[in-house]
């Protein structure tokens, strides 16, 4: 008997809810082409699957709600789902098969019950599953919940989330619980000299704030070119949500692929190519573009330098991205897009 059967033979049939965090990228897997991966796992594994709003957001909200059998069988598919999409990426097929991750979102009054007394039901959790398991010690913004990140095997986040299920359903939240809500990073846009703040679908005049007040505001600072004026040296310190970027030659070089839609990669190259270089000189990566191919609906990217380049480099494509689909833009203006 396997370690699932045993799992699915003992759970409790009582209806529980779990919410994980998870990013676009992550969220395009499961749903798929026209949505038939999420359709699939619904159906095979009885779990309700749904998946906030938000197509502005760096993070969704991914809530499975069911009897422990059903969610345990539908982590089983996700896990299992980006293992093959982390496996498609390596070029070597003898190399080992990199860790699966995912972040639950957990009431914090659970979190205690979930760590033990000196952390010693957590410790059990790991020594039993073989998953590294962090519980965050804050709470996430504006909630009364915590993450709680999971990596390993898919048959060990299975495993792991199995115990976790058991915990929340003996130890029931305290108090009423505040969900965490996703918030879009809201970039400033400069169109015809003046800085507008866009907030979803808006874009907000910011008339009372100097251009280096409105980037000390941002959340996640990074240096920028005004239009006209040359971008920052490469090999300045960039800082974007906690990541320092040093000007380190001898660190490990890698290798990231990403899929940008041939709608949408005009926008990330810029006029001229002015975007794609400017990207390429604040993150210090080498980002090629793949040739348009007849029939195949989207252009490869090809990033390459340290990991924190590349990091770097994918962070201010998406943002790109995004921002281009949330405003709307008007013919003949030429718009410079910072965070």
């Amino acid at each position: 008997m396997t370690s699932e059967d045993k799992m699915t033979g003992e759970s409790p049939a009582v209806t529980l809810t779990i919410r994980l965090v998870m990013l676009g990228k992550e969220v395009g897997s499961i749903i798929g082409k026209k949505g038939d991966t999420v359709k699939k796992f619904r159906e095979e594994s009885g779990a309700r699957i749904n998946i906030s709003d938000g197509t502005t957001y760096p993070e969704r909200i991914v809530t499975i709600t069911g009897s422990t059998d059903s969610i345990i069988k539908a982590f089983k598919m996700i896990t299992n789902k980006f293992e093959e999409d982390l496996s498609s990426t390596m070029q070597s097929p003898t190399a080992p098969k990199p860790p699966v991750t995912l972040k639950l979102v957990v009431p914090a009054s659970q979190c205690g019950s979930l760590i033990g007394k000196q952390g010693c039901k957590i410790k059990e959790i790991r020594e039993t599953t073989g998953a590294s398991i962090q519980v965050a010690t804050d709470m996430l913004p504006n909630s009364t919940e915590r993450a709680v990140t999971i990596s390993g095997t898919p048959d060990a986040i299975t495993q792991s989330v199995y115990h976790i299920c058991c915990v929340m359903l003996e130890c029931p939240p305290k108090g009423a619980t505040i969900p965490y809500r996703p918030k879009a990073t809201g970039p400033i846009v400069f169109s015809g000299g003046q800085a507008y703040a866009v907030h979803g679908n808006y874009a907000i005049p910011q008339h009372d704030l100097s251009k280096v007040q409105q980037l000390a505001l941002q959340p996640s600072p990074v240096p920028f070119a005004l239009s006209g004026q040359p971008p920052y040296p490469q090999g300045v310190m960039s800082h974007i949500g906690g990541l320092t970027q040093p000007n380190n030659n001898q660190a490990t070089q890698t290798t990231h692929e990403i899929h940008i839609p041939n709608n949408l990669i005009g926008c990330v190259i810029g006029r001229k190519g002015a975007k794609i270089n400017e990207i390429r000189h604040i993150s210090g990566a080498n980002i090629k573009i793949a040739d348009s191919v007849e029939g195949n609906p989207e252009r490869s990217v090809t990033i390459t330098g340290t990991p924190e380049a590349i990091h770097l480099a994918h962070y201010l494509i998406n943002t790109r991205l995004v921002s281009t689909m949330a405003l709307p833009l008007q013919p003949g203006m030429e718009y410079s897009i910072f965070l």
